[in-house]
């Protein structure tokens, strides 16, 4: 049925775009003029439509509550436009500002909910968490004398519960092996730092590996760190991963370009409606100026990653390995509201140097049919073959070098690698999709945790995970135990990836974190595994 009430249907197309055209600037100013709001001169559209909402305010016969109003047809009047305008609540922006900040206040802990207790996977090292003695294997019981193990509570919630402002305290009940009663610690909330950069380490003889999961506004400190650490391991070429990386602040993405480019190159141009161009060039103050770099992307690079791999690309300093990104070429200026709310306004394009945009297509007001658009690769085929992946004569560019690039829908790789699938079984889905094999490698981390604790490199680690010779068949009778009876036939051809799996979780429960994953994981990725060969034959060519 249709619902024709004044909040349905007046309010989407006038309230909101009456407070976009400026309700801040003076609403309703034109009531206290004296002159009938109904006889105003309609000289402009926003005109007619401050009248009108100035006509409901005034005489509608019920009273309309016009700020919440708001906060339902600000969403239409946004979903109007591109795919990337969007108005944020209040109640959300600082979630989603949070990650891109770089820290927020709490504990210091990373932890999971595996089963129904609060299990503490690693502790910040210098956090507040780590200065009063938690240790990574604890179970948290309590939080300030309220049980929360064994209780199905949310982790959205003990969450909410451990995080607060920096300079409150929280007591901790925790069971800890080895010891009959509870732990009890008070940790004083601090600032945590959030990490752009997820892993870095040397991977292959000279070759590094930077896995970059995020522009925040401590981005492109990390990446200079992030080098220099390498150098100083041998490290002089290098795989840059992207993938998954869907943005974020455009200055850090310049900024990181920099340390890679030449002075005077073009990093980026962004051209707002009006034609007008905002041109960034690298200044020659780079520190990786002369190293080999393979960047990785896939359908999850979108945005500043884009950014980033089309500028390499286009000045000839990096191979892009990998499936073709996202395709996000719009910028957004952000408008917050006085009440916390914020408008994140498309304002203008980005082209990467060579004038390409990057944007894919769209309908204006069909945002289910953009976001279906990677469903739509996949069926293609585009996961799986370059040759699926189309692009019209009218997009084609060249850059410096000589490389022909497109535009019109994402950065397309230089070398093609596809989705791989050639050892994912029913057996390993299903021990994977029901937890059963990452809850294993929270066993086997309880069981192990001295020796997990001590860990400091990932040679340690590799040394370690080396030494156990049943680390496979052991988790094939515990997932039995769970259910999941034994495929040999499936097993034997999925062992690799089962036992590469295994051990990136149980590296995971270490010192090194994410670094300790993806150290584990890297043998069985066929896109790094590329980008080794590009790097080691570049190398040979020299």
């Amino acid at each position: 049925m249709y619902n024709n009430s004044i909040r349905t249907v007046v309010f989407p197309l006038l309230l909101a775009a009456g407070v976009v055209a400026g309700a801040a600037l003076g609403l309703y100013a034109g009531r206290h003029s004296g002159v009938p709001q109904a006889f105003l001169p309609q000289e402009r559209a926003d005109s007619k439509l401050l009248q009108t909402l100035s006509l409901i305010e005034n005489k509608y016969v019920d009273p309309v509550p016009m700020d919440s109003l708001a906060e339902h047809v600000i969403p239409l009047l946004v979903g109007e436009l591109d795919p990337h305008s969007v108005y944020i609540p209040a109640a959300e922006m600082a979630a989603m500002n949070e990650s891109l900040e770089g820290e927020f206040d709490g504990i210091g802990v990373v932890f999971n909910m595996a089963t129904d207790t609060v299990i503490v996977l690693n502790v910040i090292a210098q956090g507040p968490s780590d200065k009063v003695g938690v240790r990574a294997g604890d179970r948290i019981i309590e939080i300030d004398d309220s049980l929360v193990a064994g209780r199905k509570i949310p982790q959205n919630d003990i969450v909410r519960r451990l995080r607060g402002p920096r300079g409150t305290t929280v007591r901790l009940g925790l069971e800890r092996q080895r010891i009959p009663e509870l732990v009890e610690v008070e940790v004083v909330r601090g600032a945590i730092p959030i990490k752009s950069i997820e892993s870095a380490f040397r991977i292959e003889g000279s070759i590094g590996y930077i896995k970059l999961g995020q522009f925040a506004r401590t981005t492109a400190v990390e990446m200079r760190r992030a080098l220099a650490l390498l150098r100083a391991e041998g490290v002089d070429r290098l795989i840059f991963d992207l993938r998954g990386n869907a943005g974020g602040f455009l200055d850090q993405a310049i900024a990181v370009a920099n340390e890679f480019l030449h002075k005077g190159q073009l990093i980026v141009y962004t051209e707002d409606r009006n034609k007008e161009q905002l041109r960034e060039y690298a200044d020659g103050t780079g520190t990786a100026q002369e190293m080999e770099v393979a960047v990785l992307i896939d359908e999850g690079s979108a945005s500043s990653s884009e950014i980033l791999a089309g500028a390499l690309q286009d000045n000839d300093r990096s191979t892009i390995v990998g499936r073709r990104s996202f395709g996000k070429g719009l910028v957004q200026q952000q408008v917050p509201y006085p009440d916390g709310s914020a408008l994140r306004l498309t304002t203008a394009r980005y082209y990467t140097p060579t004038g390409r945009s990057i944007q894919k297509p769209y309908t204006i007001g069909r945002d289910a049919d953009y976001e279906e658009e990677l469903w739509n690769r996949y069926r293609n085929n585009e996961f799986f073959s370059a040759d699926s992946i189309r692009f019209a004569d009218s997009l084609r560019f060249v850059t410096p070098g000589g490389k022909v690039v497109y535009g019109g829908g994402g950065i397309m790789p230089d070398f093609f690698v596809p989705a791989d699938t050639t050892d994912v079984t029913d057996y390993f889905v299903e021990v994977a999709g029901r937890n059963i094999l990452y809850r294993y490698t929270i066993e086997y981390a309880d069981r192990h945790r001295d020796a997990l604790n001590a860990v400091e490199t990932v040679a340690q680690l590799k040394e370690l995970l080396d030494s156990d010779k049943t680390l496979v068949n052991s988790f094939i009778r515990y997932a039995a135990l769970k259910g999941v009876e034994p495929q040999y036939a499936e097993i034997a051809r999925s062992r690799r990836l089962i036992e590469a799996q295994l051990r990136a979780y149980i590296g995971r429960n270490t010192k090194l974190e994410d670094t300790g994953f993806y150290a584990n994981i890297y043998p069985v990725d066929k896109v790094i595994g590329r980008a080794i060969e590009i790097l080691n034959d570049k190398q040979t060519d020299d």
